[in-house]
């Protein structure tokens, strides 16, 4: 039988193992990738080892979050908590984001200009990188990396995009049918959500494939390599720590862990999708199309 808590009183945990062990595996984490790139041999186990410390820690205690919530230990203002607690994450994100595409539109609209000349950058380019012409895409006046050819836009990251929108489209519909009941319905359209978001990485998989292959395009091609990569890798890996997260969602609204009137938990991870969905569209325009 659930446990309640007076709604007049913000639950506060005590006592809790969690932080000391998450701690300690992020130590280990970095000890062991610090010593791996060092060239010393067990490095990569300790970090592997530090890695599952910290996996299992978010684990066990996300599953003590969702114990306090079912059991019906959080009041509106721990509600109320969880969602600034969310709104700060995201935007976190967003500055996370922010900060390469600032990368790109420095590298883009004022060094490589600078470097070919424009501007106050005449003795520059005239002393240092003379010949050099500037355009986008670019290794660099030193060519890191070799000639490269790009992607195009209206190829598979068209495809991607429209995966995606797609993808906030049904977890929308998911949301409705939660908040109208209908369980049924909640967890197919849930579950397309998840599917959408599997292909869009098996399709960012492939393109990386043909990039690495067949078009000499890879994170030591210079600048455009590198900020081409980092700003679609770590969107792929918040694509797929969304996914993990909705599929945690689908197992949690298939046992009725929420009701169409409290289901924060949910709305969390549709946040995060839509933040995800938003960044790509983005992506699109200022990495591929523009």
């Amino acid at each position: 039988m659930a446990h309640t808590h007076d709604a007049n009183v913000y639950y506060v945990p005590h006592d809790s193992k969690w932080p000391i062990i998450g701690a300690i595996g992020l130590f280990i984490t970095m000890f062991g990738v610090a010593n791996w790139m060092n060239g010393v041999g067990w490095g990569m186990w300790v970090f592997f080892g530090g890695l599952a410390i910290v996996l299992g820690m978010i684990s066990g205690w996300l599953a003590e979050v969702v114990h306090e919530s079912v059991s019906g230990y959080y009041n509106k203002q721990v509600d109320m908590s969880f969602r600034m607690g969310m709104i700060w994450f995201i935007f976190s994100e967003v500055m996370f984001f922010a900060a390469f595409f600032g990368a790109l539109f420095y590298a883009r609209v004022l060094s490589v200009p600078w470097l070919g000349g424009e501007g106050s950058g005449a003795m520059t380019n005239a002393l240092l990188w003379s010949g050099f012409e500037a355009a986008w895409p670019t290794n660099g006046p030193a060519a890191i990396g070799g000639e490269f050819e790009t992607i195009p836009a209206w190829g598979i990251p068209l495809l991607n995009t429209l995966i995606l929108l797609t993808s906030g489209i049904t977890i929308t519909i998911a949301h409705h049918a939660l908040k109208a009941g209908n369980r049924t319905q909640l967890l197919i359209w849930l579950a397309a959500t998840v599917l959408l978001g599997a292909v869009f990485l098996f399709y960012q998989a492939e393109e990386y494939i043909h990039a690495y292959r067949d078009l000499n395009l890879t994170l030591g091609s210079g600048i455009y390599g590198s900020t081409f990569f980092m700003l679609t890798g770590f969107h792929g890996l918040h694509v797929t720590l969304g996914a993990i997260m909705l599929v945690v969602i689908w197992f949690r609204c298939a046992k009725g862990h929420f009701s169409k009137d409290d289901h924060f938990g949910f709305e969390a991870v549709a946040w995060y999708w839509h933040f995800v969905d938003v960044v790509w569209l983005a992506l699109f325009l200022f990495v591929y199309v523009l």
